[in-house]
């Protein structure tokens, strides 16, 4: 996985401006597309380019720009049943030597990283208080969860989904629009490029089985999707409530099980709408008491 290395001045250069000194150029940009189109993770990049002289900043500035060109122009060598293009997701703003980010009104905890798939679990996203009054303002909204109806693009309920849910609409309420921006400075994503959060609750038995989050492109249904803000390009599952015993968010492609702790967040990304995303998750059955969660999945673009 060699890379081009950082340097001064080099013919047919982009400068990122406001990002420091350092040059992005065609080979990099190049590279960047290949690592992406191999299947390397969004981290694992930048993790190479900053072990090649690259800064963060510049990195993640070269990141987002070259994969969003990239993506809009077609390629003449797609094939229909090739594995779909990257998109460009969100980026938590990782510090390797500080186990903390710092939105503007939180300080947020990061318990643990995967590089691949991209999924970071963080701690103290949300206060008791808040997560309380997300609970509490769903509560009587509360009705059975559906799934996406692929065939068509509506919903519908689903054997593998048995828990009860809602939408609050973006901004609905304080608190809804100060989790929402906390998220967005969090994950360097912006609001806009999100779906409103959905509230959940598990009650013992319930459960979702193991599942993708992105809209496959081979069902009928989803172009009407995509209309509204694009795919999905990752998760956030906020844990409201944690119950006595059972509820963990499972990844089984990776041997990973979250235990649903209270006021921590997992989150993760998938930059191409395949299995190959290694985004396969679920909730494990609820044993006894209750989990409450709230989801935000977040779009390639302006969801409306």
């Amino acid at each position: 996985m060699a890379m081009p290395t950082a340097r001064r001045k080099v013919k047919r250069t982009a400068w990122c401006s406001g990002v420091g000194e350092q040059a992005v150029t065609e080979e990099l940009r190049s590279w960047i597309v290949a690592q992406a189109r191999a299947g390397f993770s969004p981290d694992v990049v930048l993790k190479s380019m900053q072990a090649s002289g690259w800064s963060e900043e510049v990195a993640l500035h070269a990141m987002q720009t070259t994969l969003e060109q990239a993506l809009s122009q077609p390629s003449a060598h797609h094939e229909p049943h090739a594995l779909p293009g990257p998109a460009a997701v969100p980026q938590p703003l990782l510090r390797g030597y500080s186990p903390f980010i710092d939105t503007p009104d939180r300080r947020v905890q990061v318990l643990a990283h995967l590089r691949s798939p991209q999924l970071v679990l963080f701690g103290s996203v949300a206060s008791d208080a808040e997560c309380n009054a997300l609970m509490e303002a769903a509560r009587p909204r509360l009705s059975r969860s559906l799934t996406v109806a692929t065939q068509s693009g509506g919903e519908e309920a689903h054997v593998d989904r048995t828990s009860e849910g809602m939408f609050f609409s973006r901004g609905e309420n304080e608190v809804v629009s100060r989790i929402e921006a906390r998220l967005a400075a969090l994950l360097n994503w912006p609001i806009d490029h999100g779906e409103g959060l959905q509230v959940l609750r598990y009650r013992p038995g319930a459960e979702y089985k193991p599942h993708y989050d992105y809209f496959d492109p081979k069902e009928p249904g989803t172009p009407s999707i995509l209309a509204r803000g694009g795919q999905r390009v990752a998760t956030v599952i906020l844990y409201l409530h944690q119950p006595t015993a059972g509820g963990d968010t499972v990844f089984p492609e990776v041997g990973l099980h979250v235990a649903p702790t209270k006021g921590h967040a997992v989150f993760f990304s998938y930059p191409q709408a395949h299995p190959a995303s290694h985004s396969l998750h679920g909730g494990a059955p609820v044993l006894e008491g209750e989990k409450w969660i709230a989801t935000k999945w977040l779009r390639e673009r302006v969801f409306d």
